[in-house]
């Protein structure tokens, strides 16, 4: 009776707190409509909720990678598995077309922390990519020819994807400002109103085509009362967009957009030469399989996404990136033991529970359910190490992988599938992303190699250019002080100059010659020899003479002499810049000094001047004494 008592307690108290939530937020839509903006409201939720941040991304995350497994079960379950696995190619295929709408943006909108464009610029760059990415997949579908259950299929689920992928960006914009467990809630909310009304019209119409019109309708519903004016309430107000601004966001992350695109089209090329060869039940098969894989990957997002931010400001301070690089093998740590543990269960309770909910037999894809589930967890590890990369703002450097990846993903599965079918796709899959992590893998190491013993380049987020990091020499910091701009030009005419020295070797045009105690390069032989060593640029008679004779004798010793000219230009070319800003540094004291005194001797004639008396004062003084002596 007391159980009763405080179940039944318990449900009000939740159905209380649900409605009293729903009706302040209601309430805050309707004031927002009469006042006629959405980012002038006072914001209601407050940030750095770092627990609140993790629970609600986790749910958010579950509830959103659950909707294809959830949905494909339910489809099963009522209807057959011919269409289930025409929703699942079309899940499929929608998903590698919301690539399009993201853009590849994310991660660089959260860990645009300065604000260097506004939430307008990136909000005008996702209405762009998401209309484009609905004109590419009904191209698509009239390219392949789809029609009947296939086309109404395909564009319920395209639709409701292009919502996924125009949230994404307002949810974005939350995590940006602090308040990720916002964009968890919001995630959440959608996803489970969309499997809810899925099944419901499933149930009744006992059409798949239908309920994906339905899945789409409602999930529009979501973004509009729910997503949209939660992005723009609860964050500062952006300023207006600019068309600069938003040609710099697409130049900057398409290497982002190429290389995402690559990868789930790396990941999806199995499924989409099975439809050409397998029919489409092998499509359910495969993605039953592949679901525990995708799981360890949601997990890993569950786990790293919300450190973005902060493994960004840790990167950006060179004094912590010792903690970033333990962050990053923490990370791969945590990818290795979900992977076993995934691998556990599944051979414990995974192969019967999943017979069980599709109402299949799976036991005898047993085996190909361990390479799916170390699939996953090379998949997990690539994604990770990719976001790392975009936060070194080195991913325009992985391009190239992903393009050699996907020539093996061509390829490889058409070779297998077509000898051994399913098996040969799923160890295919394995077989592709496993050389993808290796190049990513080899890449990530040149790439923090290069960051730990010189000067590296980084992507600048303001112009297509490049900005240097360059390393401090500590035993130059007591005698030497120059701006980085300044090393920065010195290192770029030294490079230069060391680029024209070797084609000038190579050619044979140059001699190298000693000439008291120096070297100095000829760029035409002993007709004109330049000093390179002391004096840059003036001719020097005694090389001249000396070049014809003695030039064939030097040649062995050629690179060690223009390595030591090399440092020794850039040793005097230092000093000289040190010089020049101590020079500017006593000016800038002597002018200070200067406006101190003048400063000081204007002080001082104000003095004197409310000191001394007036004319008419000191005349009234001896009126007044005359009369009073009278």
């Amino acid at each position: 009776m007391k159980g009763d008592f405080r179940f039944v307690m318990s449900n009000v108290f939740v159905n209380n707190v649900l409605t009293r939530t729903i009706s302040q937020w209601w309430n805050r839509l309707l004031g927002a409509a009469k006042d006629g903006s959405f980012s002038d409201q006072d914001e209601m939720y407050a940030s750095h909720r770092t627990s609140r941040d993790y629970i609600c991304n986790m749910f958010g995350i579950a509830t959103w990678g659950m909707v294809f497994p959830v949905l494909t079960v339910v489809i099963t379950q009522l209807t057959n598995a011919e269409l289930a696995g025409m929703f699942s190619l079309a899940f499929i295929t929608a998903t590698l077309l919301m690539m399009i709408g993201n853009y590849g943006v994310r991660t660089y909108q959260v860990s645009d922390i300065d604000e260097r464009h506004s939430f307008a610029d990136y909000e005008v760059n996702r209405f762009i990519t998401c209309a484009l990415m609905m004109f590419v997949g009904v191209g698509y579908c009239m390219v392949r020819g789809y029609g009947g259950d296939m086309l109404i299929i395909s564009i319920g689920v395209y639709f409701y994807r292009m919502i996924d992928a125009l949230a994404d960006v307002y949810e974005g914009r939350l995590q940006q400002q602090d308040k990720f467990y916002l964009a968890g809630i919001s995630q959440a909310v959608r996803s489970v109103l969309v499997v809810l009304f899925f099944s419901l019209a499933l149930l009744i119409t006992r059409n798949v085509g239908v309920a994906s019109i339905v899945m789409a309708v409602v999930a529009a519903l979501t973004f509009v009362f729910l997503t949209f004016p939660l992005g723009l309430i609860e964050t500062p107000k952006s300023p207006r967009c600019t068309f600069e601004s938003v040609v710099v966001i697409f130049k900057q992350c398409f290497p982002l957009f190429l290389a995402v695109f690559l990868f789930n089209l790396i990941e999806s090329m199995p499924k989409f030469v099975m439809e050409g060869v397998l029919p489409y039940d092998s499509q359910l098969y495969f993605n039953a399989l592949y679901f525990p894989a995708q799981g360890i990957m949601l997990a890993i997002q569950l786990v790293y996404k919300p450190l973005l931010v902060r493994l960004t400001k840790e990167w950006a301070d060179p004094s912590r990136r010792k903690r970033f690089d333990l962050a990053f093998l923490a990370m791969m740590g945590v990818v290795l033991a979900f992977t076993g543990v995934t691998a556990v269960l599944m051979g414990w309770i995974g192969i019967p529970l999943m017979s069980w909910i599709y109402g299949l037999d799976f036991e005898p894809y047993r085996g190909l359910a361990y390479v799916m589930v170390a699939a996953g967890g090379v998949t997990a590890a690539v994604d990770f190490l990719y976001q790392v990369i975009t936060v070194l703002r080195r991913q325009g450097d992985v391009t190239k992988l992903y393009f050699i990846t996907f020539g093996f993903s061509v390829f490889v599965p058409i070779l297998l599938i077509n000898f051994t079918g399913l098996p040969g796709a799923v160890i295919g899959y394995l077989i592709v992303m496993a050389i993808l992590l290796s190049l990513l893998a080899m890449e990530y190491i040149t790439i923090r190699v290069q960051f730990s013993h010189g000067a590296v380049w980084q992507e600048d987020d303001e112009d297509s250019g490049r900005t240097p990091t360059l390393p401090v020499n500590p035993a130059m910091s007591g005698r030497i002080d120059i701006s980085q701009a300044d090393a920065l030009r010195i290192r770029q005419k030294t490079k230069k100059a060391m680029h024209s020295a070797r084609e000038q070797v190579k050619t044979g045009k140059t001699n190298v010659v000693r000439s008291r105690g120096s070297y100095a390069e000829s760029a035409d032989g002993p007709a004109r020899t330049t000093r390179v060593h002391g004096n840059i640029g003036q001719a020097s008679q005694r090389a001249r003479v000396l070049g014809a004779t003695v030039a064939s004798t030097r040649v062995s010793s050629d690179a060690e002499a223009r390595e030591r000219e090399r440092k020794a230009r850039v040793r005097a070319q230092l000093m000289e810049q040190a010089a020049k800003e101590k020079q500017r540094a006593s000016e800038v004291r002597e002018y200070e000094d200067d406006t101190q005194a003048l400063a000081g001797r204007h002080a001082s004639r104000q003095r004197v001047v409310h000191a001394r008396p007036s004319k008419n004062a000191s005349s009234r003084g001896r009126d007044t004494r005359g009369k009073h002596q009278r």
